[in-house]
């Protein structure tokens, strides 16, 4: 990590009142805390404290529920979900693209046709009443996640058909499979390995028998039986506090052979992102998952012993691609000519001064295709052949935009400024979310470039209520270029990106949240959709993986206008420090100490001396 100045730390003593807080650790262990402890006192130097994830009061510790408002327990993702008190089978690495076995005992077994994997659990996993995690437990959390209809169960139910134990120790997912026999989605299934949190089998029968199918998932839980490394210690409307179970499983030599250095978890309930930055400059937060414009200042020039995972320029591991997408209803728009000439002339480096403040690689550095800027994905598709048919941009090319409107016939033949398709004047308007910043100054970039090649466009804010249910219509003409969201790094990438940038199964689809939202429809890139999760051969997947890229930067259905890191992983360390970095050789992804294989990173901190 870069140098920072030589701190004195005290041993400070943070005193609360301990009638603030709702105790939650009831009569349950939780490692032992001291009587003093749960009168309100947290030692600074056993407290790691985090600003950025938890916004407002939680509602409970149900991990089978989906709107419990606890992020710091209960945040099950596609890139490898939250595992400080809950966990999953595998850990995922959006560094290298790898699975790491958590509570699964080695490598998912696949069978030769792919429809269906074997797991085996750890022989020293255990849940927090000293009971054995076993694959009881992981078939009835399949089971209660269907009958309760959850984010769990209804996200993964089109690609399982069903979770067996076979015995104790082994787990078989059964895949949904089509009507010619084959999978549906292999890929899919390593994504619930990362995202799906095993429960224990006993605490969810008891919790069917105290509630109904209709009520199951309010039920706030407090007796919930945990498998992770912390528990819940105490929470009301300004914190949340984990503390260390130190009976914890993980300290096997089969796992991390150690427990995680910092006793307590902590996380202060901001009011928003500017209170987060001033703790997070006094030392008074550790972990800070917050977008900081200009994050070097806060070393350069304020002298702060403030880290971020990559020294230079983009600071961080940037995972996925904020997208504008063309609505191919609008006039003029299902021309590639007009969709190529506007994001050619795109000034993307203005995007990355203005909205990022250089926290992102360039498209020179980074060139475009479906992947985002990690070594694993961009290992995906042939970079020379892309090259050398000369179909990447870099932006600000007003010549080359208006040279291929020139030559497409699309040009201004009444002398009024403004080019014409078929006679009829290109207009268009460019929107986002109304209060979100960088979009909205990305927006008016896009704007700007339109009016150098002859093309109106205007930007528009609408509220978030009123453009996210004009977005996901099954039809919509109100906007013409518009942003949203693609996936970031998780196991099935870059296939998921190609399926939500490009895929016509969203086509017409009310409620669409996945994708492809301009309604573009290519037949060949949907078959290519339906080859890849089917293939396992390294090469024919890379040649695929070069056929959709080629396809995408030809008709430019859409174009991505930055990249973004998946989380802003920023570090004071005036108390804690060994924090990953990319020169460690640790491997272990910038994911804030509490994601994924991220953390690892709990079991490495040492205090500053």
């Amino acid at each position: 990590m870069k140098t920072i100045m030589k701190v004195l730390v005290f041993t400070l003593v943070i005193t609360i009142s301990a009638g603030s807080f709702v105790f939650a650790n009831g009569d349950q262990e939780t490692g032992g805390a001291e009587s003093t402890e749960t009168s309100g006192t947290l030692p600074r130097t056993e407290s790691l404290y985090f600003a950025g994830q938890q916004w407002g009061s939680i509602n409970g510790w149900n991990p089978l529920s989906d709107d419990m408002n606890n992020a710091m327990a209960i945040t099950q993702q596609s890139g490898g979900s939250r595992c400080i008190m809950f966990e999953t089978l595998y850990m995922y690495n959006m560094l290298d693209g790898s699975l790491i076995p958590f509570l699964a005992d080695g490598d998912p077994v696949w069978a030769d046709d792919n429809t269906q994997v074997t797991v085996k659990i750890k022989p020293a996993a255990k849940w927090s009443d000293g009971t054995k995690i076993t694959a009881n437990d992981v078939a009835y959390t399949w089971d209660a996640s269907v009958k309760c209809k959850n984010a769990q169960g209804t996200g993964f139910s089109p690609y399982i058909d069903k979770v067996e134990a076979v015995d104790d120790s082994t787990v078989v997912v059964h895949l949904k499979l089509t009507e010619s026999g084959q999978p549906v989605n292999p890929l899919q299934i390593s994504v619930y390995f990362v995202q799906t949190y095993v429960l224990q089998k006993a605490w969810l029968q008891k919790l069917e028998a105290r509630t109904t199918s209709d009520n199951i998932k309010q039920d706030p839980a407090e007796d919930v039986v945990w498998s992770g490394s912390y528990t819940k210690y105490f929470a009301d409307d300004q914190k949340v506090v984990f503390v260390r179970d130190d009976n914890y499983w993980g300290q096997d030599k089969s796992m991390w052979g150690k427990l995680p250095t910092p006793k307590y978890i902590v996380h202060t309930i901001y009011a928003d992102n500017a209170a987060g930055q001033v703790a997070f400059a006094a030392g008074e937060v550790d972990v800070c998952q917050q977008f900081i414009a200009n994050i070097q200042d806060l070393w350069e020039k304020d002298g702060l012993p403030i880290s971020t995972y990559l020294d230079e320029p983009p600071y961080g591991v940037c995972a996925y691609m904020p997208t504008a997408f063309y609505n191919m209803s609008s006039y003029g728009l299902d021309q590639p000519a007009v969709r190529k000439a506007i994001a050619l002339a795109v000034d993307y480096d203005a995007i990355n001064k203005n909205a990022m403040t250089g926290q992102s690689p360039t498209f020179q550095q980074v060139p475009r295709s479906l992947m985002n800027p990690t070594d694993g994905e961009q290992s995906m598709y042939d970079h020379d052949y892309i090259a050398g048919k000369n179909l990447q941009w870099e932006g600000n090319d007003i010549e080359g935009a208006k040279a291929l409107l020139d030559a497409a016939g699309i040009v201004d033949t009444d002398g009024d400024g403004w080019r014409e398709y078929n006679g009829q004047k290109l207009s268009y308007n460019a929107c986002c979310p109304n209060g979100w910043s960088d979009w909205q100054a990305a927006m008016e970039i896009v704007a700007a470039a339109g009016t150098k090649i002859g093309i109106e466009i205007v930007t528009k804010f609408p509220e978030w209520s009123v453009y996210q249910t004009v977005v996901t219509a099954a039809e919509q003409k109100d906007y013409d270029i518009f942003m949203m969201w693609v996936d970031s790094a998780t196991p099935a990438q870059p296939w998921g990106r190609v399926r939500g940038l490009m895929s016509s199964e969203f086509i017409g689809v009310e409620g669409n949240w996945s994708g492809n939202w301009g309604h573009y429809s290519n037949p060949r890139l949907d078959e290519l959709i339906h080859l890849i999760p089917l293939e396992t051969n390294h090469d024919k997947l890379v040649q695929y993986y070069t056929e959709a890229v080629e396809i995408y930067l030809t008709d430019v259905p859409s174009f991505s206008l930055m990249y973004r890191p998946d989380k802003f992983h920023a570090v004071n360390e005036s108390v804690w420090t060994n924090f990953p970095s990319a020169e460690d050789g640790r491997n272990i992804p910038p994911m804030d100490c509490t994601d994924a294989y991220g953390i690892a990173a709990l079991f490495d901190l040492k205090l500053v001396k």
